[in-house]
């Protein structure tokens, strides 16, 4: 490789990286400034981090927002993983014709935008708001339901599962483990990268989760940090350095759990099986 190609390269990278970390620098120093300090741009630390902080917490309900999001988000990752890659499990290992032409149609699915199905979504939580209230409009299972899985999801455990070698299958089988058994004792130990690339996936998906939420919950104590974000910044004068506060705390759950499986999920994208 030339010199002058290299350099063209470092540059090209150095300015992507910039470009990638400027957002999160800009959020992290302007948490720290006060709304007018945000407001003209200003881009050097300043010293209202714990009076923005102090402003958030006398202002809005952040810590029952936050057990909210955490309880949506937790509940729909781990119910989405199970159901996802049991969907995934079986369309690769049993094919037939049939399912083909299931995921086929499950695949067609993800042509059709959110929007279009959340009036049909809210007639039917409605209806069961009469029926079986803990899981109608107002409640977090209305949130968890529609989300518990993907057709993304179920596609990305199928096409890893083409790396799974079948001959460990095979081996529990005949060591007299049920289905059920080697699903959960060979399958899942084997596939975990898969699993934590779907896992950061899925929790950031449903954490940053804005549009469902905001049409089927109703009332404050049910609020998820978004849509406390989006009150803040509605308000007729919003405080900037608060809502940048906010921001900063709502990115934290997602960025830790993102660094600390960064290495599976690396290896779960690109189809790696340890």
């Amino acid at each position: 490789m030339s010199k002058l190609k290299r350099v063209f390269i470092y540059v090209f990278l150095t300015g992507a990286a910039i470009v990638s970390i400027f957002p999160f620098l800009w959020m992290i120093v302007s948490a720290t400034n006060r709304s007018v300090d945000v407001t003209k741009g200003r881009l050097l630390p300043g010293t209202h981090l714990f009076e923005n902080f102090q402003n958030l917490i006398e202002t809005v309900n952040l810590v029952p927002s936050l057990i909210n999001s955490a309880k949506i988000s937790i509940s729909t990752t781990v119910l989405s993983l199970l159901i996802a890659s049991l969907a995934g499990y079986g369309f690769e290992i049993y094919r037939s014709k049939a399912k083909d032409v299931v995921f086929n149609i499950l695949l067609l699915s993800m042509m059709i935008p959110f929007a279009a199905l959340m009036v049909p979504l809210f007639r039917m939580f409605a209806g069961f708001s009469q029926v079986v209230p803990f899981i109608g409009i107002n409640t977090l299972s209305a949130v968890v339901l529609p989300t518990l899985t993907t057709a993304f999801l179920i596609f990305f455990f199928r096409q890893s599962t083409k790396m799974f070698p079948k001959e460990l299958l095979e081996a529990g089988r005949i060591d007299g483990l049920t289905e059920i058994g080697v699903f959960f004792r060979i399958y899942v130990p084997t596939m975990k990268t898969t699993y934590a690339a779907a896992a950061i996936i899925t929790f950031m998906a449903s954490w940053n989760n804005y549009l469902w939420p905001l049409v089927v919950l109703q009332s404050t104590d049910k609020m998820t940090i978004p849509l406390l974000i989006s009150n803040l910044g509605s308000s007729y004068a919003p405080d900037f350095g608060v809502i940048m506060t906010a921001i900063v705390i709502a990115t934290l759950p997602t960025a830790f759990i993102f660094f600390i499986m960064q290495k599976h999920f690396v290896a779960g994208m690109m189809g790696s099986i340890k």
